[in-house]
């Protein structure tokens, strides 16, 4: 996907129309020079204050796991969800616009991971390439491959990873379901 990296001031276009209370983007226009965006791809946008310190700096990180819809259309939605609508955090003030640095990450197709054990499962995850879904029962949540720059290490990956999917940091001792699939990420400087 060559001139991916334009992604990312569509997103910040969308964000912009919430506050503005207009339309800015022409999907039409913008998929005439960028064929790539009619594509079904699913992807993450993250959010982050540059003000704030590594580990504390997120301010909202909405995505889709599977695609089901053009590129353009999961980026704008994504974006807005990301600024106002992430349950963790207040709607973005435009004041924390500017402070805002937007990554976003297109996936590829989470693939189910078969595994033995837990020693397997570690031989298998690929540390700092791997996006991970995991599941167990009616539970189940997602780390982006990047969420390895701040969790390195596979069991606290996976402590916090079980911890966000709502059960116990020690729930790979009950076998969950693992996906994995990988990213193209790109980042505003």
């Amino acid at each position: 996907m060559k001139d991916l990296k334009i992604v990312l001031k569509l997103a910040r276009m969308s964000i912009l129309e919430k506050f503005e209370n207009k339309k800015l983007i022409d999907k039409n226009k913008w998929i005439e020079k960028y064929p790539f965006l009619a594509k079904k791809r699913a992807c993450f946008v993250t959010l982050k204050l540059k003000d704030k310190p590594r580990g504390s700096n997120l301010r909202g990180c909405i995505g889709s796991i599977l695609p089901y819809r053009p590129l353009i259309d999961d980026v704008i939605a994504n974006a807005k969800a990301a600024a106002f609508n992430d349950p963790r955090f207040t709607p973005l003030t435009p004041q924390e616009f500017d402070r805002i640095k937007i990554e976003i990450s297109v996936l590829t197709i989470p693939k189910e991971l078969e595994y033995k054990d837990i020693t397997d499962l570690k031989n298998k995850i690929k540390i700092g390439i791997d996006g991970v879904i995991l599941q167990l029962a009616n539970y189940q949540a997602t780390f982006l491959p990047s969420v390895w720059e701040e969790l390195a290490d596979f069991n606290l990956f996976f402590a916090h990873l079980c911890l966000k999917a709502g059960l116990m940091g020690d729930c790979l001792s009950y076998h969950p379901v693992i996906y994995t699939y990988q990213a193209i990420e790109v980042k505003e400087d």
